[in-house]
């Protein structure tokens, strides 16, 4: 008899691996379903989203926009000059984060009649999680959503720098007096926003030619030259060649030789997937691969285990990892039924289109960026005929009233054959909350024909939709 043959079984239909937001979306919709279902969760549950990113991240930069916006504003701007008060700001992080205390969350697990299992849990087997000395049976499917981590560059001696990774950087309990950021993405240049305007000398280094490298070139320009304006270093085409700490001064020396001393190195240079030691040996995956699904979510030759979220590389964002877990749990719940997907599927509930056309994204930075499907890039490569209609936001009368000196762009990219809209950019303050409306036209196709139908209202920002349109009939 093996170790995990001589252990209690418990059998649920569903197992959710990982408790962060898509765990928690799987486990409710397979509950809803009527399927019992057990969570598995080794730190706190909510996960990353919630105690080391999208919550503690955004509360962060939340003051740090909107002081930005009341500095564009005649008779606030003379009120507003002085520096954040940190300690009122990282109280109100700690707020968001319930102290990085799970106890809500753990409640409203309970709540939807779901187990809960703390530890580390691996597959032993097919349809089996054992955690700690308990082991869990799945009679319908395993759900995979452990997320990922952040990874470090290979530089000797980097552990004994203790450098920041994303989790630090949102979690630091002061503003280090400076602070280098390795790194052009999202979290390299929404940490830089905001612990510069938290009171840190910060100097961003950026390997590539620019910023915000998968979005449109102007997006990363705009973020550029306000980081640099509000005091930041931005060093592009720069690499890493050493780290040390010297009596508590980080030092760095890159690719040209400078020298740069800082308090904290915060390294935002990619993530990999938390599957190195979650038992998929055992039924023939290799460990620490990002599992490949279909778009109902279950992997790749199996019938039972399914990747949700940042596990399967579709779309590393936690609102596409909710989605999909929407997705998942429906799948998993129709074919415990045992009725096809398509017989059950007249709305799409089954299958995760979007993550193929219409991701929409936003960077809280000052100003902000935020895109939806392809850039003109990403769709010339496609083969199709393309066209990029261009508008320059500062002359839409919404934005002129958002804030003096107001700086923006926007972009739709156009199928010409079939005239319906395969990506929308915009840069600019306050553009966040406009990138909706740009993803139902994506994800829904809407014909151009029909957009100049859906009219905006007077004066808001999304008055740039008529002015795109417009600029697209006459030219």
């Amino acid at each position: 008899m093996t170790e995990t043959e001589s252990i209690a079984h418990t059998t649920y239909d569903v197992v959710v691996l990982g408790a962060g937001p898509v765990g928690e979306n799987v486990a409710d919709r397979t509950r809803a379903a009527g399927l019992s279902t057990a969570v598995v969760e080794s730190e706190l549950v909510g996960g990353e989203c919630s105690y080391w990113a999208c919550m503690p991240s955004k509360a962060l930069l939340r003051p740090v926009i909107a002081q930005a916006d009341a500095r564009r504003l005649p008779g606030l701007a003379p009120s507003v000059q002085g520096p954040l008060e940190a300690s009122a700001v990282l109280a109100r992080r700690d707020e968001y984060t319930s102290h990085w205390k799970d106890d809500g969350q753990v409640r409203w697990i309970e709540g939807i009649g779901a187990d809960l299992y703390r530890g580390h849990g691996r597959l032993t087997g097919p349809r089996t999680v054992t955690v700690g000395d308990k082991v869990l049976i799945a009679r319908h499917a395993v759900a995979v959503c452990t997320g990922t981590r952040a990874v470090l560059p290979d530089l000797p001696g980097l552990d004994e720098v203790k450098p920041w990774t994303s989790r630090e950087a949102t979690s630091a309990k002061a503003a280090p007096g400076r602070l280098i950021v390795v790194g052009g993405g999202v979290v390299a240049t929404e940490m830089a926003t905001a612990w510069q305007a938290l009171g840190s000398q910060v100097t961003l280094l950026v390997r590539g030619k620019g910023l915000l490298g998968r979005m449109e070139p102007f997006a990363g320009e705009l973020v550029h030259e306000a980081l640099t304006e509000a005091g930041a270093d931005v060093r592009t085409g720069t690499s890493v060649e050493s780290v040390t700490r010297e009596n508590g001064t980080v030092v760095v020396v890159t690719g040209t030789g400078d020298r740069i001393e800082a308090d904290e190195i915060l390294f935002a240079t990619g993530r990999a997937p938390r599957t190195d030691d979650i038992g998929l040996d055992t039924i023939g995956i290799d460990p620490g691969t990002w599992l490949e699904v279909d778009d109902s979510l279950r992997v790749t030759g199996s019938d039972w285990l399914y990747a949700v979220g940042d596990v399967n590389h579709r779309a590393l964002l936690t609102h596409q990892g909710k989605y999909q877990a929407r997705i998942a749990g429906a799948a998993i719940a129709a074919r415990a039924s045992g009725v096809p997907l398509l017989e059950t599927d007249p709305w799409g509930a089954h299958a995760a289109t979007a993550d193929h056309s219409a991701v929409p994204q936003v960077v809280f930075t000052d100003p902000e960026a935020a895109s939806v499907g392809l850039s003109l890039a990403e769709a010339e490569q496609t083969g199709r005929r393309v066209r990029a209609v261009d508008y320059d936001l500062a002359n839409v009368s919404g934005a002129s009233l958002y804030g003096d000196g107001y700086r923006g762009r926007a972009r739709m990219v156009v199928d010409l054959e079939r005239e319906i809209l395969l990506g929308v950019t915009f840069v600019g303050p306050g553009v966040g909350e406009l990138i909706h409306s740009a993803t139902i036209a994506v994800a829904g196709e809407v014909p151009i024909s029909r957009l100049w139908h859906a009219v905006p209202s007077y004066p808001t920002i999304s008055e740039v939709w008529l002015r795109l349109l417009e600029t697209y009939r006459d030219n």
